[in-house]
């Protein structure tokens, strides 16, 4: 953060042909000249815009002046910045900075007040009001809905199940402020603060003691600021013998949760000739970002003798995708098919033609033989079904 103590009268000032203050803006879009009482009271104005309009916002600068208290705030489109992502397109659920956003404002404080002084309104990307809630920086949690589902975790309601109840309280998922994801990470803290030491102490005895009884086990543990286990990485003999033979195509879900702490429990499993599954190691982690992704990937490749799979399927997690372009920057990444069929009904469902939607997907998805079939199916299920314009 810039510090800097130019007097806010320095400042551009506005047009004399801009709108009056007292002007009422019908369409609640932000105005030269417009007051607020504190600068919260500004972002909070222009963050509600951005969430109607359909994009997220992030602050670009901000000066001090001599008192340390900032006097200059400059608040942009998410998407603004020459920034380019190293994440390849294919991979990233987010869209990336490359668009150069011109839209912000400019607000400054000026006799204890907050007036707007810049404001551009222009995008140079499309907008998506009908989904702009769910952007990482709109999303949000409300007391209430972190109350139900602290009271349901306390009453031994899965996640998912509370998680789906709130979407039908709040009409549906075009409605929803946050994603299952954010329930989650909200539940593994609350449970967190549950924790007993004395658990952390039994685990590390227990690895202790697989290890006294075969040398090549192996297991990692990563502590936080307060010296408690957060997450946790291990694999037996047979697991490490297995990925020297089947580890070139893994497969990585953290589908599952720990019944007492919900905390996501990550399996690698690879395939044997017989076309049977084998578990190449598991990890506990407390919270599924990008760091904790890293942190568990390169446990697994110390593991495994610093060899990167050819091939590696998960869901459709941007977090994953991010770790993964770090730690295994050569293995080709896929998406796990039953994730992707799994939300056929989040999307489709609001078309009157669901059901044979739904039919035409399955029959091309399971049974083309070649990237072709695929790609005619998909084309005569758009045109068949009149998809042409839907997103």
């Amino acid at each position: 953060m810039a510090t800097s103590t130019t007097n806010v009268n320095d400042l551009p000032q506005c047009n004399a042909n801009t709108p009056d203050p007292n002007e009422t803006c019908l369409d609640n879009e932000p105005r030269i000249h417009m007051c607020f009482d504190t600068m919260e009271d500004a972002k909070k104005f222009y963050t509600n815009y951005a969430i109607t309009c359909g994009f997220a916002v992030r602050t670009r600068t901000s000066k001090k002046d001599k008192d340390n208290n900032v006097y200059y705030l400059r608040l942009v489109c998410s998407r603004e910045g020459k920034y380019v992502s190293s994440i390849k397109p294919e991979v990233k659920t987010l869209p990336s900075q490359t668009n150069q956003c011109p839209a912000g404002i400019t607000i400054a404080r000026k006799d204890n007040k907050w007036f707007i002084r810049i404001v551009a309104l222009d995008h140079s990307h499309d907008l998506c009001p009908n989904t702009s809630k769910l952007i990482p920086g709109n999303r949000k949690l409300s007391m209430q809905v972190k109350h139900t589902l602290k009271v349901n975790d306390d009453a031994g309601v899965g996640i998912n199940k509370s998680f789906l109840s709130i979407v039908s309280d709040a009409g549906g998922f075009e409605n929803m402020e946050f994603v299952e994801r954010d329930a989650r990470n909200c539940i593994v803290q609350h449970r967190r603060s549950l924790c007993k030491d004395d658990d952390g102490q039994a685990l590390l005895r227990h690895f202790s003691s697989m290890k006294d009884l075969n040398n090549d086990f192996f297991y990692d543990i990563a502590l936080d600021e307060g010296n408690r286990i957060c997450s946790v990485f291990w694999a037996d003999v047979r697991s490490r013998a297995a990925c020297e033979e089947f580890g070139d195509v893994v497969s990585f879900d953290t589908t599952y949760l720990t019944n007492k702490y919900g905390m996501p429990i990550a399996s690698f499993v690879g395939v044997n000739h017989h076309r049977h599954s084998i578990l190449l190691g598991y990890g506990l982690l407390s919270f599924e970002d990008t760091a904790s992704f890293v942190w568990l990937f390169e446990s697994w490749l110390r593991c495994m003798g610093n060899k990167a799979p050819d091939g590696i399927i998960t869901d459709q997690c941007r977090a994953m995708a991010n770790a993964i372009e770090e730690d295994f920057p050569n293995t080709r990444h896929g998406w796990c098919l039953w994730h992707i069929m799994k939300k056929l009904p989040e999307i489709f469902q609001g078309f009157k033609n669901y059901v044979a939607i739904k039919t035409n997907i399955h029959v091309f998805v399971y049974d083309c033989g070649s990237p072709t079939d695929f790609e005619n199916g998909w084309e005569e299920l758009v045109t068949k079904h009149a998809l042409e314009g839907n997103d």
